[in-house]
């Protein structure tokens, strides 16, 4: 942990992943590592005032009435309390860390150094993972995390995504007192989920807790393609009301519509134990190479699915189910998928905080009914009309477009019958004829726009 510490805010990054899963690296070394989460050191607090006051342009006593000493530090940022200028009000502000940016900075750097030489020097095993890439989708996610008004930005997102969930909350925003290295939001008042004496001395529901983490993950990343993916136990609290709130938005993950369907897909395969579907799945994604053998992958996915179908978290290790995983990933040639990389992480983390919660969690049945109501809304009467529209408007888009686009090909057609005929005739014998289209070209450009239009339809 010390070491970590002091190598900086990436590899405190990697101490609280591998914090989350103490089923990997051992009891120990994972409490440790929890003290990474929101117990690192704080920066002094005449800095943290600095950069409010200057971040806002006016005097922190303008702002606030009471602004505490840090409660809460991390590797970007740390956190303290506050009461706004005459209210009642008591909101969290939290500070980036000063100077993090270029920590941050040479950190990715070394990063893609490395990312390099393994992807040139590595071999084949090293080339699937695609490390340089890997590494940009990291960098993408850490330049949003290191400014406020983006994370705001999450947090309002998720909260209208999330308002009509059940047992689940983010705290509101203050867009006033919010800006490049300053957030202002509401403050909440709860026991953190990684204080599992606190949560029982307060009698909580530690197996509801770990089935709404699960769930609410599920709805976020499935229904919505939006989902928070630094969901270690730092960042979520109990309220009083025995709602699991989330705080901390800076790393978020997305999902296109087409990945949210391969994933809800391979959920319910492996929740109904067919295969067969989640293989084939694979394949239409494009996440196995179109050579291997759907059989032999179907085989495969069995030897992951069958030892811990109905089983608890403690009966089984997740540490083999992932050793298992990279071995089939290297037997079937497959490569890392970038747009995959946060949810994959965050699927990890979210098991492991699950596990911790309540050891005898059966992930598949916990799972089940969030995926099932996916099912139904995805390809049910709802999903069709959805999928119509979408196709419709496609459809429109290009009808709308054609015009131009005819135009665009006439002119191209021009200039090259222009070519055409300047390297094959004199000077001397061109005519005036040269605003006039071929036969032949506007057979083609008809043959194009009516390919464009078939293209849309087949969007439907």
């Amino acid at each position: 942990r010390n070491a970590m510490t002091r190598l900086g805010p990436s590899y405190v990054k990697m101490g609280q992943f591998l914090a989350t899963r103490p089923d990997v690296v051992g009891v120990g070394i994972a409490r440790e590592l929890e003290l990474l989460q929101d117990r690192m050191p704080p920066f002094p607090q005449r800095e943290a005032e600095e950069v409010v006051s200057t971040a806002l342009d006016r005097p922190l006593t303008e702002i606030f009435d009471e602004f505490s000493e840090s409660v809460a530090a991390a590797s970007i940022a740390q956190v303290h309390k506050a009461r706004l200028k005459g209210s009642d009000d008591y909101v969290a502000v939290k500070v980036i860390r000063p100077g993090v940016r270029v920590r941050m900075g040479r950190d990715l750097n070394a990063m893609r150094f490395v990312a390099r030489v393994i992807d040139r020097f590595g071999g084949r095993e090293a080339q699937r993972f695609h490390a340089p890439d890997v590494v940009e989708t990291i960098a993408r996610a850490i330049f949003f995390e290191m400014d406020m008004r983006f994370e705001a930005a999450a947090l309002s997102e998720l909260a209208e995504n999330t308002k009509d969930d059940p047992d689940f909350r983010v705290p509101v925003p203050y867009w006033d007192y919010t800006a490049g290295p300053v957030l202002t939001a509401e403050w909440i008042d709860g026991i953190r989920l990684s204080d599992l004496d606190a949560l029982d001395a307060a009698g909580c529901d530690r197996p509801k807790l770990a089935r709404v983490m699960l769930q609410s993950f599920l709805r976020h990343a499935v229904r919505d393609g939006f989902f928070h993916a630094d969901m270690h136990p730092g960042n979520l609290f109990v309220d009083a009301a025995g709602n699991l709130v989330a705080v901390d938005f800076g790393i978020m993950g997305r999902l296109s519509a087409k990945n949210r369907r391969y994933l809800g897909e391979i959920l319910h395969g492996f929740i109904a134990r067919d295969y067969r579907r989640v293989a084939e799945v694979h394949f239409e994604a494009g996440w196995v190479p179109a050579d291997q053998s759907v059989d032999n992958f179907t085989q495969a996915l069995r030897a992951v699915g069958e030892p811990i179908h109905n089983r608890t978290a403690e009966e089984f290790s997740m540490a083999r189910v992932l050793t298992l995983l990279l071995d089939i990933t290297s037997l079937f040639n497959m490569h890392a998928r970038t747009e995959l990389v946060m949810l994959q992480k965050t699927m990890v983390v979210v098991e492991g905080v699950t596990r911790t919660l309540d050891p005898k969690i059966n992930i598949w049945k916990t799972s089940e009914p969030i995926v099932s109501e996916w099912l139904v809304k995805e390809f049910g009467p709802e999903g069709a009309v959805q999928r119509l529209g979408h196709g419709m408007k496609t459809l429109l888009e290009v009808v709308e477009e054609l015009p131009e686009a005819a135009r665009r090909y006439i002119n191209l057609i021009e200039e090259m019958e222009r070519a055409r005929r300047a390297a094959a005739l004199p000077a001397s014998t061109e005519t005036d004829e040269k605003h006039h289209v071929p036969t032949g070209a506007t057979v083609a450009l008809w043959v194009i726009a009516l390919a464009l239009v078939v293209l849309a339809v087949g969007a439907l």
